[in-house]
Parts: C-alpha cells; sequence; structure tokens
C-alpha cells in the first residue's frame, strides 16, 4: 500500500516539474526575402517551426493609409517553416478615423497580406501578427480594426505587439480584442538621453513595468527578445538619431574618434560616411548576451507555464554573427 502511495506522489511530482514548452522563432525584417544558408541554419538548429515575417508598414498619406516598404519575395519560404504575417501599422494612420475608414483598412490588409503570402510560396497561413504602438487616444479606433481584422481572418490566430508602457498601464491602454499577444523586450529605455545608458536592454527598466502586471495579464503572452545592436548620436547632447554603419572598430578608432569618459565617442573629423559632423558624439548600444540571459531569467519567473513562442529580433546573418547558436542556446533554456 505505501509503495502505491510513493508511485503517487512521485508522478505527482513530476507533474508539478513539467517544464513550458517554449517555440523558437524569429522575426524577418527586410524589405526582400532571399533565402540564406546561415539564416536558415539557425531556424533548423532552434526547430523552429515558423518565421515571422514583416509584410509591410501602414503609414498616412494625405490622410490615406498607404502601404510602405512592402516585402518581395526573390525566394520562397522553405517548406518546413510556416509564415507569420506582420503588419506595422503607424499610430498616426488610426487618429481621426471613422469606423467606416477602420473597417476598409482591415479589409485592405487582409487582401494585401494574402497576396503576399501568395508569393512567398505558401497556400496559407494559421497567425496574424499586428504591429502597432497605440496609446489611450487611439485605442478605441485600434480595438475596433482588430475586431473587424479577427471578422476577416476566421479561424485564425490574431496576436498583437505589447509595449512595456501598454503592459503596465492596462486601464488606460486596454487589453487588445485578439487572441494573444508579444511582449516586445526591447528599447526600454530613453532612446533620446544623453549618458551612457542601453536603451535597448535595461533589466531595470523592465522591472518598472513587468512583474505582477506581466503575472497577471489576462491573455496569453509570447516573447520577443532583441539581436541587435545600434549607436546612438548627439549633437551637443542632443539627439541627433540613429547610425547603424557605426560600428565598435570604428568608435575604437583612435583617427576617427576619441573616448571619453561617460563611455561616448566624440568624432574628430567630418564623417559623411557615418552621417556624423566633427565633435558630435555617440552612445553604442547593443543586446548583449549576459543582459540577454539576465532579462530571460526574470521574464520567466513571472510567464505562466502555458506554451510561449520566444521570437528573436531579428534574423539577419550579420547581426548572427554576435549570437553563436550555442550562445542562444543558453537563452533559450532559461524559458524551459
Amino acid at each position: 500500500m505505501k509503495c502505491k502511495y510513493i508511485l503517487f506522489f512521485i508522478i505527482l511530482l513530476t507533474a508539478c516539474q513539467q517544464n513550458r514548452q517554449v517555440d523558437i522563432s524569429f522575426y524577418y525584417w527586410k524589405t526582400v526575402y532571399k533565402a540564406n544558408k546561415i539564416e536558415i541554419s539557425y531556424l533548423d538548429s532552434f526547430k523552429s517551426k515558423k518565421l515571422y515575417v514583416r509584410i509591410m508598414d501602414v503609414d498616412d498619406q494625405n490622410q490615406n493609409p498607404v502601404p510602405v516598404a512592402p516585402i518581395s519575395f526573390a525566394d520562397q519560404i522553405p517548406k518546413p517553416f510556416e509564415i507569420v504575417p506582420v503588419v506595422f501599422i503607424v499610430n498616426n494612420v488610426l487618429k481621426g478615423k471613422s469606423q467606416l475608414q477602420l473597417k476598409k483598412l482591415a479589409q485592405n490588409i487582409s487582401g494585401f497580406v494574402k497576396d503576399r503570402i501568395g508569393q512567398s510560396g505558401k497556400i496559407t497561413f494559421k497567425e496574424l501578427q499586428i504591429d502597432c504602438d497605440w496609446t489611450e487616444t487611439t485605442k478605441e479606433n485600434y480595438f475596433y480594426f482588430l475586431r473587424e481584422i479577427v471578422k476577416l481572418q476566421k479561424g485564425r490566430l490574431i496576436s498583437v505587439t505589447l509595449r512595456l508602457h501598454q503592459l503596465k498601464n492596462q486601464v488606460k491602454s486596454g487589453i487588445p480584442p485578439v487572441n494573444k499577444v508579444l511582449l516586445m523586450c526591447y528599447n526600454m529605455g530613453n532612446l533620446r538621453e544623453y549618458g551612457n545608458q542601453n536603451s535597448i536592454l535595461d533589466a531595470a527598466e523592465l522591472k518598472k513595468y513587468a512583474g505582477k502586471n506581466l503575472s497577471n495579464y489576462p491573455m496569453d503572452v509570447d516573447v520577443g527578445l532583441p539581436l541587435f545592436s545600434w549607436s546612438v548620436v548627439f549633437d551637443n547632447r542632443t539627439y541627433a538619431g540613429i547610425s547603424k554603419r557605426v560600428k565598435v572598430a570604428d568608435l575604437k578608432n583612435p583617427l576617427l574618434f576619441d573616448a571619453l569618459k561617460n563611455g561616448l565617442y566624440r568624432a574628430k573629423t567630418e564623417l559623411p560616411a557615418f552621417g556624423i559632423r566633427k565633435n558630435w558624439e555617440v552612445r553604442f548600444e547593443e543586446s548583449r548576451m549576459e543582459r540577454l540571459k539576465e532579462i530571460a531569467t526574470y521574464l520567466s519567473s513571472h510567464l505562466s507555464k502555458k506554451p510561449i513562442n520566444l521570437v528573436y529580433y531579428h534574423l539577419d546573418e550579420q547581426l548572427l554573427k554576435n549570437y553563436p547558436i550555442h550562445e542562444l542556446e543558453k537563452v533559450n533554456y532559461i524559458f524551459y
């Protein structure tokens, strides 16, 4: 009899310790899809089932929403991978629109996505993701638009991206009327603020927004993590833009830059190739592996044990050189 009880408790304990199911994937955020052996090797190594492909941006042109930089397909998406089309909508598109206009927007986007899916070599898709940094003033219109998308995409999962401020301010931001959200765990700090902070990944900043807000979010939550870097440029301590052309090697070249005590670099001469003028200062920001692991550990402790998609931004051979597969596996493992 005792043996039966012991066996029962072993089974119960094992059930309680079951790992979370984690599906690993990537965003593809380029204007032309081309098959790339290195990029596909990452998908294969992580047993990815799908690829989140940016289809287009939507912005206003003379008060009319129009597609911006839509993707084209030089190659077809490899057969093993599902495509998840992603459409980014500029928040201003939603302002001042009537319900009729929003309904038309949903129809146009659905038609455009269907057309691009055909070009990708896929017959259909299971999930559509809408990416928009909506605000309290556009919430009503955005949610109406989403409900129209849900109607048009019957049988498909509809997901939306969620920023940290939307996670924290759930009363003002509202809960989007879709199936699931993906929390964008990057671009956390104040990009425009002068200093040596990292606005891409900041664990202290994340903790101000997540915690119980994440644990208690009334919907399934996926996670997006960054695999990129950039250089933030300042003119007389005033934000002047982002340069993706300036690399660490350039900043450490004494012929081009002086290293300052505050962690920034000052241009010693005019650098038109980088879009930087003499005496402008540069802050290099990146997603470091140790920071990714720290963020993953914190997020995992506040996520439910439900299955999640972990989606890296983004799939690009040049970026992936900084993130070896065996190192990313360590980040993935934290979520299991």
